[in-house]
């Protein structure tokens, strides 16, 4: 159930402006009643100040009618407190990562020239005062900045990266780069499972050999049609 955004201060004011009961008033706030009969009792480490939830839209004049009317019943809030969403802005990186972004970015200019710094910004989550020192090398640790792949060191996903080179890509009038890197496993791949395979027919015609030979007797070949 939905709380109101500043419990203890909304169970002060309704303690001290409605007839509620100390179990509603701890039912609607998510309090225990006896942190309302400590409101109630002054007993709390220091007053509060009261926050109105009607002003606040959480309630209605009407539903605490009902429930002053109706000692069972339980106040529904009417709007429950609006949600932090995070603002626009730069991504979060981890701190431990945040050391490896010269890096990254340094290989973003190095590989594709034609992403802006706009997009770089927001695919690594930096300024573009750090980009552009790293792009004509006046960034202060420039001696020691390495490029390396971005996907590699974990500041984004490779499905982020390719889409922001191929906008990049098709804004410059440029052909959408291929990614090869795999290119060379996956030939090696295909060579090993050639090979495994031609491995297995040929200790397969050995058997049969054995076997059709062993003893004297000839058997039936279930491979020959």
């Amino acid at each position: 159930m939905a709380q109101p955004l500043m419990p203890h201060a909304t169970a002060s004011w309704l303690v001290d402006n409605t007839a509620l009961s100390f179990q509603q008033i701890a039912e609607f706030c998510g309090l225990h009643i006896l942190e309302v009969q400590a409101i109630a009792d002054d007993m709390a480490a220091t007053k509060l100040t009261g926050r109105d939830p009607v002003r606040a839209g959480e309630l209605t004049m009407a539903e605490i009618e009902k429930g002053q009317q109706d000692p069972n019943y339980r106040l529904v809030m009417q709007k429950g407190p609006d949600q932090l969403r995070r603002t626009k802005g730069p991504r979060y990186t981890p701190v431990s990562k945040r050391q490896d972004k010269p890096d990254g970015i340094a290989w973003i200019i190095r590989n594709h020239p034609e992403v802006s710094d706009g997009q770089i910004s927001k695919l690594i989550g930096t300024t573009r005062t750090t980009i552009a020192a790293i792009r004509d090398r006046t960034h202060w640790n420039i001696a020691n900045i390495v490029p390396k792949d971005p996907v590699t060191l974990g500041l984004s996903s490779q499905r982020e990266l390719d889409a922001v080179v191929a906008k990049a890509a098709k804004a410059a009038g440029l052909e959408a780069p291929t990614d090869t890197r795999l290119e060379g496993d996956r030939e090696a791949l295909i060579e090993q499972l050639r090979a495994e395979r031609e491995a297995a027919v040929r200790n397969a015609d050995a058997v049969h050999v054995e076997e059709s030979t062993y003893g004297g007797a000839t058997f039936h070949d279930p491979f020959k049609k």
